[in-house]
This record gives C-alpha cells, structure tokens and sequence, in this order.
C-alpha cells in the first residue's frame, strides 16, 4: 500500500482529479475512514475533472449517487446506514456492479461479502483537522 498525504480539502479534491486520469470503466474503489475523513471529497474532485459543473453531495441518505458524464458513468456508494448487505440488492446494486460505469464505495468494509475481488482500496486517516494519511494500492 502507498501511502499518501493531503492537508486540505483542495488537496484531497485534487488526488481525486488525478484518479480521473487512472481509472477505467469497471473499476472499484472502495473508501475506508471515520465521517468527515475526506472519501466524499476525493469524489468531488474525481468528478469535477470530468464535469466541472456536478454537485457531488454524500450518498449517506440515498445508498447511491450516479453522474453521468461524457466518458462513463460514475456511481458513488454510501453502506454507512445499512444494516445488512441485503439492503443492497434490494436497490439492484448487483446492476450497479455489471455495468462500465466506474463505483466508488464510502463504508464498503461494513459488507465484506458485497464487495467484488477487484477492487481497489483508500484508507482515509483524519491525522489532524486538516491532515490526511491516505493508503492505497493505486497506483498513484
């Protein structure tokens, strides 16, 4: 795993713009990290390299986001207030996972079992109010 440093929400917005540059079709990206860790705003920069004018908002409420774009889709995953994996499939998340679009998942740990074997993974660590240490096995 590498390990990455931000000490902004402009720096983390920004290693989310450089994934924009990295990842492809089909690709899973699951983010670990307590509330308030960054893994929203990571998805805010990812998405603003490709559409400068998305509204990213957390998809704790609504389980899942989807923005379209001119390359592909971007699905944006929220498990925190799940209870159980079922839940997911209920909502079609199988779909979700079978299509080209690229899937960011924030609490994908809670559900092991719904997660698919290639897949990456961040590891947000709120070091300080506006520190970060990111770990991954991107290759950033």
């Amino acid at each position: 795993m590498k390990r990455l440093e931000t000490f902004s929400r402009e720096e983390t917005q920004i290693l989310g713009r450089k994934l924009a540059h990295i990842l492809c079709p089909g690709d899973v990206v699951i983010l670990t990290g307590d509330l308030g860790s960054g893994k929203t705003e990571l998805v805010r920069g990812f998405m603003h390299e490709l559409d400068p004018n998305a509204i990213v908002r957390s998809p704790s409420f609504s389980l899942v986001n989807s923005y379209p774009t001119a390359r592909f889709t971007v699905n944006h995953f929220d498990f925190y207030r799940l209870s159980a994996a079922e839940e997911l499939f209920e909502v079609g998340y199988d779909e979700y996972l079978s299509t080209d679009a690229i899937c960011f998942i924030e609490w994908g740990e809670m559900f092991p079992e719904a997660i698919p074997g290639n897949c990456y993974r961040m590891i947000f660590t709120e070091a300080s109010e506006n520190h970060r240490v990111i770990e991954t096995d991107l290759p950033l």
